[in-house]
């Protein structure tokens, strides 16, 4: 499902019209992204855990030339914890599949 779809799913589930789902898309994408920038976590009870955390640098190998080592610098990466009820559902779902 893409964005485009998650905005119409969400519109149709509320009964708004397709621009205001996508400006509750956007939205949320904006809160998220604000929050991770300035570390902060953002939970979603039973849905999971948005947060940022920092990926150490470390030495690489250079795909160009392999016996040249480079230094893969430290990067901060989202990261995503599900929740117990979005396991749950999942475990359920192939189970039955």
């Amino acid at each position: 499902m893409n964005k485009a779809a998650l905005s119409s799913r969400i519109a149709e589930r509320l009964g708004l019209s397709k621009k205001v789902g996508e400006d509750v898309i956007e939205a949320f994408e904006n809160i998220v992204t604000d929050a991770l920038v300035n570390a902060e976590e953002v939970t979603i009870a039973g849905f999971g855990t948005f947060s940022a955390r920092v990926r150490q640098g470390r030495m690489g190998v250079n795909p160009q030339r392999p016996t040249e080592k480079i230094q893969i610098p430290s990067v901060t990466v989202p990261k995503f914890k599900a929740g117990k009820a979005l396991k749950d559902a999942l475990k359920k779902k192939a189970v039955v599949a």
